[in-house]
């Protein structure tokens, strides 16, 4: 569990493509794409500068719903999201919500216990296949 409650790995790949490159993998895995944010293209609208940073908004609820039956106000964290953006020197990372980091945030115990070994498993797998190909 990382202490932040975030999980960041690079991406070989532009945010955009990054992100074109997660709905593609969620959407055959049968996963449902609720929304993507474009930060910086949001940011521009107001005259700010922001590098490219995307939000993508995803899940099924086979996977979360357990969670909120254990605690209801896992919610807040669901459905599951994953940020691509570039830093600084121009190098693209991927981030996301440990999911151990969510079942201790929520106090959730063993009736959600294989849920969040299966949204940690999921994630992990669907974030290498973005980010690495």
């Amino acid at each position: 569990m990382s202490d932040s409650g975030l999980i960041t790995i690079p991406s070989a790949f532009s945010v955009r493509e990054t992100i074109d490159r997660l709905v593609s993998t969620l959407t055959s895995h049968g996963l449902t794409v609720f929304a993507r944010i474009d930060h910086a293209d949001n940011a521009t609208k107001v005259a700010m500068p922001l590098r490219p940073t995307e939000l993508l908004i995803f899940g099924n609820p086979k996977g979360g719903t357990p969670l909120m039956q254990d605690r209801q106000t896992a919610g807040i964290d669901l459905p599951v999201k994953a940020l691509a953006w570039e830093d600084a020197d121009g190098k693209v990372w991927l981030s996301y919500n440990d999911a151990a980091w969510l079942a201790q945030r929520h106090g959730l115990g063993a009736k959600s216990a294989d849920a969040v070994k299966a949204i940690a498993a999921g994630m992990a797998a669907v974030t290498k296949a973005a980010a690495s190909g």
